[in-house]
């Protein structure tokens, strides 16, 4: 698993040129649906392994980042969590950590208040002072002062990278092959802030998909979670891997569909995610704390 740096630093000039933009001319359209479904406090099952929610995009501080909060607070009353999955992008515009206080602590101050523990990663506005050294010494961030790092919820296993052009490729990939190969945890997560598979306005990462599509593969990674597009987007199975986006955390870009899209939505929102021993079942639910989009993940693909 080697990739040139160079092939990795042309990543951040990707944007929005090429396949991506013309993919959403193609294609954009509104997903419409008839099930959605307001959540309603239900025993919890037996068998749940674990609960927990993820979110991107989220630190602007404004009117959008608050009402995605309050959804947030409202599902973990009616379904506790104690576990975020933050995909970076965590303070705008420039990372900037004297606006932790608005931009985190004041939003989450509820769930803060519950113990809820958020994990976060670098987006590339996160970057852009200090190259996030603030944030990933940022306690609240739960980075271990590290751009990359991993952790376990029970059966459940999580690896945070760091996907931005300047990350230290020839260091990280290894480490995450090695931690993936060690790993005997039946269901492994990874995020991180940039898509691998992607329908708005940046599209699908030629040389992530070149990459961590056969290491996915390889060592059975069943979720790989991400922001940086500002939309809600979930994938089939692509050879036994789900790629979902929660980029809806502050504010929304348009989204179209692709031919592995399974749901697309240009929506305020957070991923919601129940772990069974034999599934993960996801929800997509919005500032209206209504479910707009429902998935399952099996441990296998067939």
């Amino acid at each position: 698993m080697k990739l040139k740096r160079r092939q990795f630093l042309s990543l951040s000039s990707l944007g929005a040129v090429g396949t991506g933009i013309i993919g959403w001319a193609l294609t954009h359209h509104n997903n419409s649906s008839d099930d959605f479904v307001a959540i309603a406090a239900k025993p919890a099952k037996k068998d749940l392994l674990l609960r927990f929610v993820s979110v991107a995009d989220t630190g602007t501080g404004a009117k959008g980042q608050y009402a995605v909060a309050e959804a947030m607070n409202f599902y973990h009353k009616q379904n506790p969590y104690n576990l975020v999955v933050l995909a970076g992008d965590n303070i705008y515009n420039n990372g900037e950590i004297e606006k932790i206080n608005a931009v985190f602590e004041r939003p989450y101050q509820p769930l803060l208040k519950k113990s809820v523990k958020f994990y976060a990663c670098l987006g590339n506005h996160d970057i852009r002072t200090a190259n996030g050294e603030p944030q990933l010494k940022y306690p609240g961030f739960n980075m271990q002062g590290k751009r990359y790092y991993t952790f376990r919820r029970n059966q459940v296993q999580f690896f945070a990278l760091d996907t931005n052009g300047n990350a230290d490729w020839k260091k990280q990939l290894p480490w995450l092959e090695q931690e993936l190969s060690r790993s005997d945890a039946p269901w492994k997560v990874v995020f991180g802030h940039h898509p691998v598979y992607a329908s708005g306005v940046y599209g699908n990462n030629p040389e992530f998909i070149k990459v961590f599509t056969p290491l996915f593969q390889k060592y059975g990674v069943q979720l790989y979670i991400n922001g940086h597009e500002h939309h809600y987007e979930r994938t089939k199975s692509i050879n036994g891997t789900t790629y979902l986006i929660t980029g809806g955390g502050a504010g929304t870009r348009p989204v179209g569909r692709s031919e592995w899209t399974a749901y697309s939505a240009s929506s305020l929102s957070f991923a919601a995610y129940e772990v069974y021993p034999n599934r993960i079942e996801v929800k997509a639910i919005g500032t209206d704390n209504r479910v707009f989009d429902q998935g399952v993940i099996p441990i296998k693909s067939a």
